[in-house]
Order: structure tokens, then C-alpha cells, then sequence
């Protein structure tokens, strides 16, 4: 089944001013992982909040948004295609929802969201948002690329943005209709390895993955060499769900490593994470999860202990000002620290120890100005 949902873009206002409040942190021009990290914190915010806010019982609400007129003459429209995990999984899709809503808050026009609840509708979805007349259409998650590559090819007029893979031709160029972006996952990861190495009791800590596709094992990669700069001793144990949207299966994982000893789980499995959460909240204090993405310190507060967070709606929001502008160009796009586009959970970064929080700031001062390279594989 194929679920569509029409979104106002100014909803996101409120959220905006929500997120307004949590602030960040530099000084001296000088980029902390605070302030490194404070884009990606905001957006996981507002993908909460506008997932709350814009929807009504049946899913559906039809207030148009700003004003802003298409080329052509019509108002702009701003489309998704989820993955198979759809909204509401607290991660890249909500991130991207979030996104195309601020683009129509910002520039004008109506926000849509396609979700698609199998690989086998990402084609006909793709295809719908084209038909319908998109400004631009949004693809996330790296299972959609040879969906995207398919769809963007008998399209080429149409403009895209494929979120967490390149959409590329037979010869690996990537293709000049659809802005590819990618993020450096390894380096925000990082940082949440050096949280996690300094936190542990029992130097044991679990990796729940979804699937081992290039976007988790960054993370994982990242995450493992964070861990052991500052805590040789820590071991990480590995598994992987087999999908992204099974939280029955990432629970069953998070007790085994909780039972065998570790403290602390790293939940990359999309909206299956959800069940790494529900693990720790029913075992009580001193059973961490660390998360991906968004903040998702309202999952289980006294055991969300940071998350890898990524700015999926930033990137969102900054192809849609180009294609309103004029300057869309496509081609492929790896967003980091450096970018302001990957780092840690701002709002929860105050409460961790100073010398934890020190750790981090230093590590992200030298990965992002290069004096740090994080292995990505």
C-alpha cells in the first residue's frame, strides 16, 4: 500500500521555534563539536515536531502553504519518496519530510511525503511524484538508488535529490538531474565513539545495524575508531537486523548484548532502532542506547546517551533554494564535519561530562580542519 500525505510548509515555523531554544555553543570563531553539530540537532528537532503537527487523523491536511510561484506559473510542489520504513522511523525520513516542509515554508508551495512500504513501489512512487508535477522530488535512503537511477534516467527534465547514495549512469557519472548527497557518517560516529569509550563500565558495547550497506558501515567504521582512541580496552560486538524496519529484532539483539554484558547498544536500523530503546527503558539506568540521525533523547531519557546525527534536511532544504533560484545542478555531493553537517545530539551534549565533552570538542576541532581521518570502510 502506497500512503500519501499533503503537509502545509508553515507548520514548521512552530517547530523552528521550539529548536530556537536549545541554542548552540562557539567561541572565538572556533567550531566545537556544539557548534559543529547544532544544524543536524535543529532538523532532528523539527522532523519530530512537524511529523507531530502536520498530519491529522486521516493523514492527510490540505492548507496550502507560502506563495511562491514555479517557473511556468504554478506554485511550487516539494515532494519525498520515503523508503520502506516510512515517517514516523525518528531518522533520515523524517529528517527529509521535515526538509521539503521548511522549503515550502521558506519559498513557497505544498509539501508531499509518498510512502513507500515495500522496494517494489519505489519505481511507480517516483514516477507519481513526476507525474504530479513535482518541483522536485526527494529520495532517501541508499535502497531507492537503482529506483532513483531508473526513474531520473526517463526523466531527465525532472529534478531530484537522492538522499544517502549517488544515482549515477552505467559509467558512474552521477547523474546531472539529480543532486546526490551523501554524508561522512564515519566522522560524526566518531565523535559518539568517544562518548561511548568514555562512558562504559564494562568495555563492552553492541553494534545493531540494519542492513551492511556503505551508509551503516560508515557509521560503524567511524563509531569502532572513536571508541578505541580513547578506550583500547572497549570491545564492539556486531550484528545486523537484516531491514530497517523491524524493532521486534533490534530489541531481541539489544538484550543479547545487554544479558552478555554490555552497557552500552548502538542502534543503526532505522525505524527497527525504536526496539533498542524499548530494550534499555525496560532494563532501567545503566543500559545505554546511542542513536542515528535525530536526537532521540524522548525514547528513553534516562538511557538515550547521545546519537551520530546527520543534517538529511538542511541538504534538503538547500537544493530546494537552488532549484527555486536557478542553480540546481545535480551531480553528487559528501557532506561532513567540516560542512556543519554531521556531529552529535546538541541537546544532550550539556550533560555530559566535562572531560567527555572536552574529548569530543577537540576530536571534532581536528577531524573537521584535517588532521584527523576517519576510516569510512
Amino acid at each position: 500500500m502506497t500512503r500519501s500525505r499533503l503537509t502545509p510548509g508553515g507548520v514548521l515555523l512552530a517547530a523552528l521555534l521550539v529548536i530556537a531554544s536549545c541554542g548552540s555553543d562557539s567561541a572565538s570563531g572556533t567550531t566545537t563539536a556544539a557548534s559543529a553539530t547544532s544544524a543536524a540537532s535543529a532538523t532532528s528537532a523539527a522532523a519530530t515536531t512537524t511529523a507531530a503537527a502536520g498530519s491529522t487523523a486521516a493523514g492527510v491536511t490540505t492548507t496550502p502553504a507560502g506563495s511562491g510561484t514555479a517557473p511556468g506559473g504554478g506554485a511550487y510542489s516539494w515532494l519525498m519518496v520515503t523508503d520502506q520504513a516510512g515517517l514516523g522511523d525518528q531518522g533520515f525520513n523524517d529528517l527529509a519530510d521535515a526538509g521539503i516542509k521548511q522549503a515550502a515554508s521558506e519559498i513557497g508551495g505544498t509539501a508531499q511525503a509518498i510512502e513507500s512500504t515495500e522496494q517494489a513501489q519505489y519505481v511507480p512512487n517516483l514516477t507519481q511524484a513526476v507525474d504530479d508535477g513535482a518541483s522536485m522530488t526527494v529520495g532517501v535512503g541508499f535502497l531507492i538508488t537503482d529506483a532513483m537511477v531508473e526513474v531520473a534516467t526517463a526523466n531527465p527534465k525532472a529534478k531530484f535529490v537522492m538522499i544517502d547514495a549517488v544515482a549515477a549512469d552505467s559509467a558512474g557519472t552521477p547523474l546531472t538531474n539529480v543532486a546526490s548527497v551523501t554524508f561522512k557518517e564515519n566522522e560524526g560516529a566518531y565523535l559518539a565513539g568517544i562518548i561511548a569509550g568514555k562512558t562504559t563500565k564494562s568495555n563492552k558495547v553492541g553494534f545493531v545495524g540494519g542492513l551492511e550497506i556503505p551508509p551503516v558501515v560508515r557509521f560503524l567504521k567511524g563509531f569502532e575508531a572513536g571508541m578505541k582512541s580513547v578506550n583500547p580496552s572497549a570491545t564492539l560486538d556486531t550484528a545486523y537486523v537484516g531491514g530497517f524496519d523491524d524493532p521486534a529484532k533490534t530489541k531481541e539483539l539489544a538484550a543479547g548484548y545487554y544479558d552478555a554484558g554490555a552497557d552500552i547498544v548502538f542502534e543503526v536500523a532505522g525505524a527497527g532502532g525504536l526496539g533498542a530503546y524499548e530494550e534499555a527503558k525496560g532494563r532501567g539506568p545503566g543500559h545505554w542506547v546511542i542513536g542515528t540521525d535525530t536526537c532521540k533523547d524522548q525514547l528513553a531519557p534516562a538511557n538515550f546517551l547521545t546519537s551520530a546525527t546527520k543534517d538529511v534536511s538542511g541538504a534538503v532544504v538547500k537544493e530546494a533554494h537552488a532549484v527555486a533560484d536557478g542553480t540546481f545542478k545535480g551531480g553528487s555531493v559528501s557532506l561532513g564535519l567540516a560542512d556543519n553537517a554531521v556531529g552529535v545530539c546538541q541537546k544532550t551534549f550539556p550533560s555530559l561530562p566535562a572531560d567527555v565533552q572536552s574529548a569530543v570538542n577537540d576530536a571534532s576541532k581536528a577531524i573537521a580542519g584535517g588532521s584527523i581521518t576517519v576510516p569510512a570502510e
